[in-house]
């Protein structure tokens, strides 16, 4: 049986669709007009919708009830799809673990160095100087006769008590140390809260009292005096003049601290050689010297006046450096012969 094409209205205006019609719509039309539909042929110039009865008249796009709003959905994008991207990790860290590997990373499990309190703490405690210091003192009970026991009290002793000057030389100096871009000080670039190294600072000195008095009250009483001036000289009189003055006093106030000593406090000792008192004091004062010289450009910078100072800026940082070198040792070996004929103590 012949068939005839009609269009139907798609989703979208202008849009047809060739569909059968079936043999009830065929049977109205009669047979005439159905072979006179056949043998017409299709003008490929002409629109579709033209016939259509819904189409606009002047020739535009059909027209009649609203067309329904099409959802096109776009396409997801999926990580990785993109060869030029770089590839996700499945298992990213988490953002509270830092990725460390390598042997610090096995050593603090994982965590930074720079995360870990007790190395910032090591670091802010100015490491080299307590050191140096606590050996030297260490070396010098042993050879002013004191058994090895207490040579090592002193030792214990004087590390402690250094350290302390070293966290709180960083905390009064944490404002300038961040002012001049010094990354190694963890209290100024914030790795180390001030709070932290004030604790610590407290802890120490729980630490130290009874360290101290292990070879005496008295000898206790001298070396945290000794301890107490030099935080002083952290901030009082540190830019001027009279910069030198705490280190003198401190330094000056360590051959009592030998000389009343005794294991377990019950050695009265006596007083200590005024020689060695002196030596002692002129050796604090090449100390700061040669400490100095590290900062001067940071402290001429902030308008400092102290004696290292004005003395760099006549001489030279390296001049100045060689001097007080060579200062500091020549009072070291007055301090080894006078020790040797006078003794410590009286």
């Amino acid at each position: 049986m012949a068939k005839t094409q009609r269009w139907r209205r798609g989703r979208s205006a202008g849009e047809g669709t060739p569909v059968e019609a079936g043999p009830e719509e065929i049977s109205e039309e009669t047979p005439e007009a159905v072979e006179a539909t056949l043998d017409e042929e299709p003008d490929p110039d002409a629109d579709p919708d033209a016939d259509h009865p819904d189409a606009d008249p002047a020739g535009g796009e059909v027209v009649g009830d609203e067309p329904e709003d099409e959802i096109v959905e776009e396409p997801r994008e999926v990580p990785g799809d993109d060869p030029d991207e770089d590839p996700v990790d499945p298992h990213p860290p988490l953002p509270h673990v830092p990725d460390r590997t390598g042997l610090s990373g096995r050593v603090l499990g994982g965590r930074n160095p720079a995360d870990v309190v007790p190395l910032q703490l090591l670091q802010a405690a100015h490491a080299k100087q307590a050191i140096t210091t606590a050996l030297a003192m260490g070396l010098v009970a042993a050879v002013a006769g004191r058994p090895a026991r207490e040579a090592g009290v002193v030792l214990v002793t004087v590390l402690v008590g250094q350290t302390i000057l070293g966290w709180h030389n960083d905390i009064v100096d944490r404002q300038r140390d961040e002012a001049h871009g010094l990354t190694g000080k963890p209290i100024a670039t914030g790795r180390l809260d001030p709070g932290t190294a004030w604790y610590a600072v407290i802890v120490g000195f729980l630490l130290l009292l009874p360290l101290a008095t292990t070879t005496g009250a008295k000898a206790g009483a001298f070396y945290g005096a000794s301890v107490v001036v030099a935080m002083l000289g952290n901030i009082v009189l540190r830019t001027g003049f009279w910069s030198w003055w705490s280190w003198a006093a401190s330094f000056a106030l360590l051959p009592a601290y030998l000389s009343y000593g005794g294991w377990g406090g019950k050695a009265v000792g006596s007083p200590p050689e005024p020689a060695i008192v002196v030596l002692a004091a002129l050796l604090g004062i090449g100390v700061h010297f040669t400490r100095a010289v590290w900062g001067l450009v940071a402290d001429h910078e902030d308008g400092w006046t102290y004696l290292p100072l004005k003395l760099g800026l006549k001489l030279g940082a390296t001049r100045l450096l060689a001097l007080s070198t060579i200062y500091t040792v020549v009072i070291v070996v007055l301090l080894v012969v006078v020790g040797a004929r006078v003794g410590l103590s009286r």
